[in-house]
């Protein structure tokens, strides 16, 4: 995070707390203290695919840790739920699209960290760059597209779009 641009965007870095842990372990612990604390009203994760876990980072590279990661997030999400509500702290998770291998019918896009992320969350938007804004060759902006993918406070299937301008 750059706290100059940061600033420049309006964030208040006064009360800003940024932590990066060394293991998706450790970040879910930080957002679980934190959730219990009180102190904090929004924690934000960026994002959930750069949430690697111990035994992972302390593996060898090419050793298999299928679903690690998945049940990192389920065993998380199972302690998080409870303490969000009762905190009142809202939890927003960035996560990225990877492509399934071997896909011929539906949809070949999915989400990392498993499961339990798209059950507990009570909203998931779908964040895509539509198109570019440019001033001449430069580009200084996106076109950018908003759809709720999931909603269980308000209607669910809307979306909006809307410009992201650089810097501003």
């Amino acid at each position: 995070l750059d706290p100059i641009y940061a600033k420049k965007l309006g964030v208040d870095i006064d009360n800003l707390l940024c932590s990066q842990p060394d293991t998706g372990e450790q970040a879910l612990e930080i957002c679980d203290a934190l959730t219990r604390s009180g102190a904090v009203d929004v924690i934000i994760v960026d994002s959930v695919a750069a949430l690697t876990p111990k035994a992972e980072i302390e593996g060898e590279i090419g050793d298999s840790h299928m679903g690690l990661a998945a049940r990192m997030m389920s065993q998380a999400m199972r302690k998080l739920a409870g303490n969000l509500k009762n905190a009142n702290t809202l939890l927003i998770f960035i996560n990225q699209i990877r492509m399934k291998i071997g896909v011929m019918f539906g949809n070949p896009e999915t989400t990392t960290g498993g499961n339990a992320l798209k059950f507990y969350a009570s909203v998931r938007l779908d964040i895509r760059r539509i198109g570019a804004i440019k001033e001449g060759d430069e580009v200084v902006g996106s076109e950018t597209r908003v759809k709720v993918v999931k909603n269980k406070i308000a209607a669910p299937f809307k979306q909006a779009e809307f410009q992201i301008m650089y810097g501003e």
